[in-house]
């Protein structure tokens, strides 16, 4: 005899299949009961966190049937675990994991003081161990010129050199242009001190404060925006505040690149 289904529920009357689809983060779904419109940026256990175009975020549970897709309604789960993304270093280089610090090599990257020397290697370290890269700083670059010669640079052993205020006209603007070998590159930022290579978002200020012609510039910024006026201090304080290359002013992380790039060059 054929057997026969104890469902005896028309097929027209039976809801019809709903598609699971995995909560990928960027996916884009509407809560049908609020109307929420927005993109998936987080799946926890039995929930997924929606940002919409204006930025706020709200949960829903992951229940069946529970969101639309281009209209459609589906029902989220969580995705499944795939192959991690590459880990990336502070600079956003691909992370090299176990990688032993290569042997230094003969070229060097200079930098004026100890604050610059000490953000390079928050953002760039990582990076510079892996390339056998040592950085030293100067305090000041008034001796430039007979700096490069005592180091003579040479094509298995280049050096860079990254310079503060470097805008046509300056003081450094002079120094660096009496720098002429083909093996030592001189590169630098239009800011008075690396401290303004940080951005003020960073630090929760509106803009670095101008200060006026005469007065210690670092001092005059702690003045200015409220600070003890002890400059290590307040150097601690901004340098705790850069995490990676996000931190920064392009103007700094494309000439700390170049000069990479450039002592690490075949000859």
């Amino acid at each position: 005899m054929r057997p026969y289904s104890s469902d005896l529920t028309p097929p027209w009357k039976k809801p019809k299949p709903v598609p699971e689809i995995a909560a990928d983060p960027g996916l884009v779904v509407e809560e049908p009961a609020t109307g929420f419109c927005g993109a998936v940026i987080r799946c926890e256990a039995g929930t997924v966190t929606l940002e919409d175009r204006f930025g706020k975020h709200r949960v829903f549970p992951m229940e069946p049937r529970g969101f639309l897709l281009e209209g459609r309604v589906v029902t989220l789960v969580r995705p499944v675990a795939g192959p991690s993304r590459p880990s990336r270093t502070a600079s956003g280089s691909v992370a090299v994991p176990g990688a032993r610090a290569r042997v230094a090599r003969a070229g060097r990257i200079y930098v004026e003081g100890r604050h610059d020397a000490e953000l390079v290697e928050r953002v760039w370290g990582d990076d510079l161990r892996v390339e056998g890269v040592v950085v030293e700083y100067l305090e000041g670059v008034d001796d430039l010129p007979s700096i490069v010669a005592s180091f003579a640079p040479g094509p298995d052993a280049r050096l860079g050199v990254l310079v503060d205020h470097l805008v046509p006209g300056s003081k450094e603007w002079r120094i660096a242009e009496q720098v002429t070998s083909e093996d030592a590159l001189v590169v630098g930022h239009p800011y008075i001190d690396v401290w303004e290579a940080v951005k003020p978002s960073s630090l929760g200020i509106a803009a670095w404060p101008r200060v006026p012609r005469g007065q210690d510039w670092k001092t005059g910024v702690c003045r200015a925006l409220g600070w003890p006026e002890n400059t290590g201090a307040a150097w601690q304080h901004i340098l705790s505040r850069v995490h990676s290359y996000k931190d920064l002013e392009p103007a700094l992380l494309g000439r700390v690149e170049e000069l990479i790039d450039f002592v690490t060059a075949p000859a």
